[in-house]
């Protein structure tokens, strides 16, 4: 997909933690507002790989002004969706960075089967697969509870939520809630990743590497430890 197609890369395993294999090529899966994001963002740290996002990959090519990321802007000034493609050219472009080397989790990417499939045939050139792809698996009804009570600090940007993780009662009245969190936008999201993004979870199945992990009614610490078991020894 880019000038970069054909480096390889040897991926070494090594022993990390609790007898965690670090190395591993992982793609988190699971509905706005499942938690992958936190999930995968401990987990890079505990095994020493990136969390590759694909919103801060867009985020950073758009604020260096590379070619992808110029690219990209053509699309959000028409208005237009950034096509499949492209998007797995910035995210190929990612994953032939050096530290990349010994595996990656990736979050928010693929969103679909086409992409996941695009995904599978750039990595084959180079040897190389997704080893798990990990499904955080929460209701809907449970997801709109959640995300409907965040609330963000308008002066900090930081993120609370009225049930996990209330705000200090000295700015609890000035927090708002943004369009995204309110309950019918949520839903409709909600519609979106089904008919959408679901499909990935069979797409990862037949592939065989598939974990699903309950989340429902646990905590971020149990859903942590729940992933951290079906992951590779």
């Amino acid at each position: 997909m880019t000038r970069h197609a054909t480096s390889e890369y040897f991926l070494g395993k090594t022993k990390i933690g609790k007898g965690i294999t670090m190395g591993l090529r992982i793609v988190m899966l699971g509905a706005p507002g499942a938690g992958k994001g936190t999930q995968a963002v401990r987990m890079a740290k505990e095994m020493g790989i990136p969390h590759i996002s694909t919103g801060d990959i867009f985020r950073k090519n758009l604020r260096e002004g590379t070619d992808l990321g110029k690219k990209v802007q053509g699309y959000l000034n028409s208005g237009a969706l950034v096509p499949d493609e492209l998007t797995c050219e910035i995210v190929a472009d990612r994953l032939q960075e050096a530290d990349c080397a010994n595996g990656y989790i990736l979050d928010g990417f693929p969103r679909s089967v086409p992409q996941a499939e695009m995904l599978t045939g750039f990595l084959a050139k180079r040897g190389e697969k997704i080893e798990v792809a990990v499904n955080i698996d929460v209701p809907d009804e449970e997801i709109v509870g959640r995300l409907s009570a965040r609330r963000s600090d308008p002066e900090t940007g930081a993120v609370y939520n009225l049930k996990f993780n209330p705000p200090p009662p000295e700015i609890a009245d000035k927090l708002i809630q943004r369009e995204d969190d309110k309950p019918e936008t949520v839903k409709a999201r909600l519609e979106t990743y089904h008919e959408t993004t679901e499909p990935i979870i069979a797409y990862y199945g037949e592939l065989g590497v598939l974990k699903n992990v309950p989340g429902s009614n646990a905590t971020p610490d149990e859903i942590y430890q729940r992933i951290m078991d079906v992951l590779p020894k």
